[in-house]
């Protein structure tokens, strides 16, 4: 029988954050972080399959899913101010050890609480969640970096492309051998939230803040050496935004990572996601503190 998925609240800084819980909470912890453009709703059926061994908890960040979102005068909309709320949520839910899940932007808030506190991570799944720049696919990232270099209309006008359905759908599509096996609501439940109000001003923000995440890789990597940190790469590796050299350059680092390429694109849990959960169990039966 599967395990109960709860969704709460809790009040960090000021803030609501939503954020997904199952298991029991004297288990071993799994902390899910998940990317752009989605929610704690790309982890919905991957939690119920670890909850029966682990406490299983997948927040919304700031400005995503069903968490506040403050106007961008009222909250910093970077990767440190999102960390900052994350953590907070795992010091008021009493969590001070846990593995993580990371993707997309989960990777850069991943990466943060790491540096933060290294004893505290027992191990690392990466789902095209991103730690060097071998793994930055063109052109995506050259329209990013060309608008995170000169702000202006010329460059925003991709940004914004790429909060539109039609980029939303590219994400969940591109590279999945049988695309229907991708749910639709995928799309239009994300697509909704970023067409709220105001919405794309938060994630404009992010974008042109995206530097920072690339200027921190030298001290993930130092961690990473420091650490030895287990790590399981599980990878889309027809990823056009982050693609498998990126899964493999953690073994640069991490001489003892585990790393899977799927035939899957960025969101592999949609199409893998049993052939995944059978490689987070088996990884973390083995390494987890």
């Amino acid at each position: 029988m599967a395990s109960a998925v709860h969704h709460r609240t809790a009040t960090v800084s000021g803030l609501e954050v939503f954020y997904r819980e199952a298991g029991d909470p004297t288990a071993p912890v799994v902390v899910l972080l998940h990317g752009f453009p989605t929610s704690s709703h790309m982890f919905r059926h991957l939690i119920p399959a670890l909850a029966d061994l682990y406490h299983v908890i997948a927040p919304d960040l700031i400005g995503f899913g069903q968490s506040a979102m403050p106007a961008p005068q009222d909250f910093p909309y970077t990767f440190d101010a999102l960390t900052e709320v994350t953590a907070g949520l795992l010091r008021h839910l009493g969590v001070d050890r846990f593995a993580m899940y990371v993707q997309d932007y989960g990777a850069p808030v991943g990466w943060r609480l790491a540096l933060q506190h290294p004893d505290r991570i027992t191990a690392i799944i990466t789902q095209n969640g991103n730690a060097y720049e071998e793994g930055f696919v063109r052109p995506f990232w050259d329209g990013v970096f060309a608008y995170t270099d000169a702000p202006g209309p010329d460059t925003e006008a991709p940004m914004r492309d790429a909060l539109t359905l039609e980029a939303t759908r590219w994400q969940y599509l591109t590279g999945v051998a049988d695309p229907s096996l991708v749910s639709p609501d995928n799309w239009v439940h994300d697509q909704a939230l970023l067409d709220r109000p105001g919405n794309d001003e938060i994630q404009l923000k992010l974008f042109r803040d995206y530097p920072t995440n690339v200027d921190l890789y030298p001290r993930v990597h130092q961690y990473f050496r420091d650490s030895q940190v287990p790590l399981l790469a599980v990878w889309g590796a027809n990823d056009e935004i982050f693609g498998p050299e990126g899964a493999k350059a953690f073994g640069q680092d991490l001489p003892g990572a585990e790393i899977h390429l799927l035939d899957s694109g960025h969101f592999a849990l949609e199409s893998h996601l049993e052939v995944i959960t059978g490689h987070i169990r088996d990884f973390l039966g083995r390494v987890r503190a």
